[in-house]
């Protein structure tokens, strides 16, 4: 009997183990829905800010993968959540029954022990029981072996009492996860709607793209040809700024910085930072990514980006993502201002700024504001180009920032 419950009880501790463990994974699963729910309350707002008369099917098309691109993500967390909840439901109801049938086991063996007990221990028993005690020893330890019998009987029935609200506790939490699995399953539903909608206006203008894809093909490169020029006068003006510098501490050296121990111990900070740095803006999205290849839309042609262009808010400011000293603030020619910030032998560039509010040579912190980014005025959107270099070499930002890729 006592196997019996302690099977029991076993059994109900690892069904309570196992709640606590889907409350974690439902948890981390809500906050990653959360993040992607702003992400697109994000891009709505920063996309409704864009002049629409000014967009080409170009811009649209990129505006509508990233649409898709974050509710298809969304759909994927709903289905993780929904099926979480399908398996755990499954599984829980399953042990709740098995639970419910050694309870009623254990019920049923309580009752016998209970009517026997009563048949055998009447008042009259008990005396004649205490009073055939050969010695006041055996009398003392019969009366010892009646008070635990008793108390015995009682802690199982109390047991019997607080497995049963226990349970009851249980099915009513299956039942809200029930309701949360139907509230999950409805967003998804709505999710996918919206889903088919937005593909079906990007088969529209891809459609458009092909039919005059010379058009498309011409604003492209020039396009690129705009950013690579902007791109090689950073290289220029990086490698201008390493000679200068490496020149005040009496070397020639003209592509490399040459470090003192503090700044290499600033340098070493920086790298073993790599993949946890903060964005350099509060909230964005990247628009067109580090690299060599194929255009997305228009395949073509080929890309080769140096620097990340992330889409903003109206009025957004550029963060600082490192410690560092400002060792330059630039304009490009027909642009806007851009900051440098070297961090040892790493530089973080920060352009398409309207107003800076920073210095030349100003020691600078992580998460300081640098200066405001630009608007667009023909088109309304608010974008940061964003550059990571160790001396000349440009390297890909989405391996360093966080949660970029």
């Amino acid at each position: 009997m006592k196997n019996k419950a302690t099977s029991c009880l076993l059994l109900f501790a690892l069904l309570i183990l196992s709640i606590n463990s889907i409350a974690q994974t439902k948890e981390q699963l809500e906050q990653q829905r959360d993040a992607i729910e702003q992400e697109m309350a994000n891009l709505e707002k920063i996309l409704s800010k864009t002049v629409k008369s000014e967009k080409s099917a170009l811009q649209k098309v990129d505006e509508l993968n990233q649409q898709i691109n974050s509710t298809e993500k969304l759909i994927r967390i709903n289905n993780q959540e929904a099926n979480l909840l399908t398996k755990k439901i499954n599984e829980n109801t399953q042990r709740i029954e098995q639970l419910k049938q050694q309870l009623q086991e254990l019920k049923d063996e309580y009752a016998k022990m209970i009517k026997k007990s009563y048949q055998s221990n009447s008042q009259q028993n008990r005396i004649m029981f205490l009073f055939s005690s050969e010695s006041f020893l055996q009398a003392y330890k019969r009366i010892q072996y009646m008070n635990q019998h008793a108390n015995y009987r009682k802690k199982q029935g109390l047991e019997i009492g607080k497995q049963t609200k226990e349970l009851e506790q249980l099915n009513e939490e299956l039942f809200v996860q029930k309701k949360e699995k139907e509230a999950v399953l409805e967003r998804n539903r709505k999710s996918k709607a919206k889903l088919v909608e937005s593909q079906k206006e990007q088969q529209q203008l891809l459609a458009e793209i092909k039919k005059d894809e010379k058009k498309y093909i011409a604003e492209i490169k020039a396009q690129e040809k705009e950013i690579n020029r902007l791109e090689k006068e950073i290289d220029r003006l990086i490698r201008e700024a390493i000679a200068r510098e490496n020149k005040k501490r009496g070397s020639s050296v003209k592509a490399k910085f040459e470090l003192t121990p503090e700044a290499k111990l600033i340098a070493k900070d920086f790298a073993n930072n790599k993949g946890r740095l903060p964005w350099p803006l509060k909230a964005g999205l990247v628009t067109t990514k580090f690299g060599k290849g194929k255009h997305h839309l228009v395949p073509s042609v080929v890309v080769n980006r140096k620097s990340i262009r992330i889409d903003t808010e109206e009025k957004a400011d550029a963060l600082c993502i490192f410690d560092g000293v400002v060792f330059q603030v630039s304009v490009v020619r027909g642009r806007n201002k851009y900051v440098h910030v070297r961090h040892g032998d790493f530089i973080t560039t920060y352009n398409n700024l309207d107003d800076v509010y920073v210095k030349s040579g100003e020691q600078v912190k992580r998460g300081q504001k640098l200066g405001q980014i630009a608007t667009d005025k023909q088109t309304g959107k608010t974008t940061l180009s964003f550059s990571i270099h160790k001396n000349t070499e440009a390297l890909n930002p989405a391996q360093w920032i966080y949660q970029m890729d």
